[in-house]
Parts: C-alpha cells; structure tokens; sequence
C-alpha cells in the first residue's frame, strides 16, 4: 500500500527481489501473505491490516526474482509464470565488460575511459579463472579491484596522465593466484571414472566421479557430499548395473558378492544435487566392473531410469560451456534435450559433438565401445 502511494498510480509494476531467501518465523509466515498479494483470483478483495480497507490489486503487475524454485513454497510458486534465464558464455560476459562494467568501474575510481586498455586475453582469463559464475557480479568486482591498485599507483607514484594497459600477466600481479585452475582438467585416466557435466549456482561445471571395488563383504558405498536425489540417482545406476553385467555383458553375478563398491564424487566438502548425474554413475560403475577405461575427451549427462531409459535434464547450455572449458570434445545428452542444442549459440557448439541416447545401452557403446 505504502509502494501505491509512492507511485500514485493503481496499476504499476511491483519487483518483489530475491524472493527464494523468505523465510517463515515465529513473527509470521510472509509466503501466506504474498499468496493473498500476487494470486489474481484472490487480490481484487485484499485487505491490508494497516488501513483495514479492501482494495483491488488485480491491476499491479508482479515481478518476482530468485535463484532457484527449490526454497519457494509450492502454492506461490504455482501462481506464477516462470521464466528460466540462463547464465552468461565467456564471451556474452566479456560483451557486458567492455561495454557496461569497465566504463563504470574506472568512473567510479577516477580514471577517463582512455586511461585503461584490456587485451581480449586479459578478460577471458578474468571470467574463467576468477568469475566462472553464471553472472557478472564477481567480474566486476575484480575489475573494481584492479582499478583501485591503479588508483593507488597513480597517487603514490604521482603517474597522473598515465596509460594503463592490462594483460595477462598485469591480471595475475593485480589479483593473485588464480581461483580456478585453467590447467586443471578433468579427465577420466583408468576404469572406474566418468566425467559427468553438472549444473551449480556457478553456472556449469565438470564432475569427476570414480569407483572401486574393495575385496569383502557384498555392498555399495557413496562418498562426496551428495544430496538425497543424487544417492537415489546412485542406487538406480548401481542396481542398472548389476542387472545389466550378467544379462548383456556377460560378467558373473558373484562378481558382485565377493566386493563392496565405493563410488565417490572428490571436492567431497562440496555439496552435490540434481538429477543430471545417473548416466555418468552407471558408465563409471560399469568401465570398472569390465575394467575398460571410457572415451578420451568425453563428458556425459542425464539422469537414469531402472530398466535403462535416459532421461532429460535442465541446464544444457550451461553444461555445453563447461565442457568447452575443459576441452571436452564429445558430450552425451539425452535424445529429449536435443531440441535445447538450437539455443545454444553456434561459437559454443564448434568442435564438440553431440550425441543423443534414449537409452543406456548407447551410452555404453559410445563411451566404452562395442
């Protein structure tokens, strides 16, 4: 009501931000309230308990933000439209450099827009290897951060006037050690690994997953941090696995019973979800119950069904991106998603392959082979 009276108008735009980060106490629960504000059927009648007036909302037009569905309440979530914005590629990201972030960034730290020069260089090893999330935010902050450095060169040093040019190197001195790693790529080196493609609040990234068998009593371990969807995702690929080693690719089924499996996803203090990862689990488990080591430069993704069905998952573009940066040059996607490859853009897909599979058995004989 106080945002109507600022407007002085009855149908403008409301922008609620952030609004996964709500939370109920023991002051109210504020998702029952906006449920009576935003649903249509509901706010022509709203009562406001300050002016203890009905008054007719239908006229607003509500826009909400959040960065995942997952914490909203489901009714709320129900009375809306959702719309799925997906995150920047490096070169959308250094696009929105050039244009918006650096010219304001050397404003607001007393610099003309001529006194600072970016090689190409230096901007792709800023959003790969500092600001890999799926937005700008962390990227201007360490353009204000190299900024600052400069502001205070040019006053200690009294170099008014002076022209800056920022490379590679010059990025490395101004902002350390990177915080990804461009030379750390996954790549799965024996049996028993896979490399999936998954998607975080960082945008995409490569998921390492590896499996051995330990001689003992029959059972399946999980390591790495894993939320409950993707242990469910685990036991389907390793019960997938099972019934699959004896019927199609002739392995004893005592094979079973005389080890414990442990199946572990590293950077284990990470926490891990999505349904995305069942194909990736089952390759892993089964390259090490036949002891084949998987397809040099291939990367996976999609979620599993028990009788072996691949089935879809969200985030392709993401995960695409991901895979370029790890050199990946082969990705399994699920037949499904291959409608979503005509949103990528074309400078993303050049040099990789896709392959879509309904279901496991053409997972195996891609990764594995015949």
């Amino acid at each position: 009501m106080q945002g109507l009276k600022i407007t002085k108008s009855r149908d403008p735009v409301f922008m609620i931000d952030e609004i996964d980060k709500m939370g109920s106490s023991y002051q109210g629960d504020p998702s029952s309230a906006l449920l009576e504000t935003l649903d249509p059927e509901q706010n022509s009648g709203f009562r406001d308990h300050y002016l203890d007036l009905p008054f007719d909302l239908s006229d607003v037009f509500f826009i909400c933000t959040a960065n995942t569905l997952d914490s909203i309440p489901a009714p709320l979530v129900d009375r809306m439209e959702i719309i799925q914005l997906s995150g920047y590629v490096d070169s959308e990201k250094l696009e929105i450099a050039k244009r918006y972030l650096i010219p304001k960034s050397l404003e607001k730290n007393g610099f003309k827009r001529s006194s600072v020069r970016y090689t190409r260089d230096a901007l792709v090893f800023i959003a790969e290897c500092y600001a890999r999330e799926a937005g700008v935010r962390n990227f201007e902050k360490y353009l204000d951060k190299i900024h600052r450095k400069l502001a205070k060169i040019v006053v200690l040093e009294d170099k008014a006037g002076e022209k800056f040019s920022i490379d590679k190197p010059a990025v490395l001195k101004y902002l350390g050690k990177p915080i990804f790693d461009e030379d750390e790529l996954k790549a799965a080196t024996g049996p028993g690994m896979a490399v999936g493609l998954a998607w975080t609040s960082m945008g995409g990234d490569t998921l390492m997953i590896e499996a051995v068998a330990n001689p003992g009593k029959e059972g399946f371990k999980l390591t790495g941090k894993m939320g409950e969807v993707m242990q469910e995702s685990a036991g389907i690929a390793y019960t997938w696995v099972r019934h699959a080693a004896a019927e199609r690719y002739g392995i004893q089924s005592d094979y079973f019973e005389g080890r414990q499996i442990h199946l572990h996803i590293p950077e284990g203090a990470t926490p891990k979800d999505g349904p995305s990862a069942g194909v990736t689990m089952a390759t892993a488990l089964l390259s090490l119950v036949l002891g084949k080591k998987i397809k040099d430069r291939l990367a996976m993704t999609g979620e599993l069904s028990l009788t072996g069905q691949v089935l879809p998952i969200g985030g392709l573009r993401e995960k695409t991106v991901a895979a370029k940066r790890n050199k990946i040059r082969e990705i399994i996607i699920p037949k499904a998603n291959a409608k979503d490859l005509d949103e990528i853009p074309e400078h993303v897909k050049k040099g990789l392959v896709f392959h879509p599979v309904e279901r496991m058995e053409e997972v195996i004989a891609i990764a594995l082979g015949e």
